[in-house]
């Protein structure tokens, strides 16, 4: 399939039975196209992880797979408290028997997103979905500096923008192929899972704004402070 011609087809594609932003329908296209290897997910970031993106296949399709998240525990989800660095998550696989290969890693703790991704490098998971800043453009390739203990405090300083995870992502061996409708998270396809499924397309089609809205009824607001952004390279 045409990788533009998908991106235009996620408001069809798009349904949430537990996830937030229609990423059950969207993780349901992707692997209907790639197939499954060992239908292990990861994920982290996902609160007490009754609403997140690996729940339907968890429940409905026999998924096996690892929750973190550092403020919630739940041992009939596998959801195990953790505070996720780049320093620790390598680490953080290997105490829980992940395989080095494995079909999805979802990231979402609304900070060091990009270096935490940029830390796994043992690993090998053939999607990958990450949360990206939408009230930032596409470009330019800016994070957050690197900081162990940050937390986000709810304006629009975390993570980093798009283009800023596209080209890590070109550096790992993997292709932007879609983001949400409200611009939150992208999803990223190994290249050896991509050829001859998808065809590269410009990933600013397939940018979103920020269309997501908080409990004021707005989006993040500006961040008070001003704190720098870091240019981390080329999309």
């Amino acid at each position: 399939m045409n990788l533009y011609l998908f991106a235009r087809r996620v408001p069809f594609i798009e349904r949430h039975e537990y996830s937030q932003n229609g990423e059950d329908g969207m993780i349901a296209a992707i692997f209907a196209m790639i197939g499954t290897r060992n239908a292990y997910f990861v994920e982290f970031g996902v609160e007490d992880g009754i609403e997140c993106n690996t729940r339907y296949l968890s429940r409905h399709k026999r998924w096996k797979g690892l929750l973190m998240d550092g403020s919630h525990e739940n041992a009939v989800l596998n959801l195990h408290k953790e505070f996720i660095t780049a320093e620790n998550i390598e680490s953080l696989f290997a105490k829980y028997d992940v395989p080095k290969e494995f079909d999805l890693l979802s990231i979402d703790i609304d900070g060091n997103d990009y270096w935490v991704w940029k830390a796994i490098t043992h690993y090998s998971p053939r999607v990958v979905i990450i949360e990206y800043n939408a009230c930032i453009p596409y470009e330019p390739p800016v994070t957050i500096p690197y900081a162990p203990a940050f937390q986000w405090d709810k304006t629009d300083y975390y993570g980093a923008s798009l283009s800023a995870f596209v080209g890590l992502a070109r550096t790992k061996g993997y292709t932007l192929v879609g983001t949400d409708p409200n611009g939150v998270n992208a999803f990223f396809v190994r290249d050896d899972c991509v050829s001859g499924k998808f065809h590269v397309q410009d990933p600013r089609r397939i940018y979103r704004p920020a269309a997501f809205k908080g409990k004021l009824g707005n989006t993040h607001p500006k961040d008070p402070l001003k704190r720098p952004w870091v240019t981390v390279g080329t999309s």
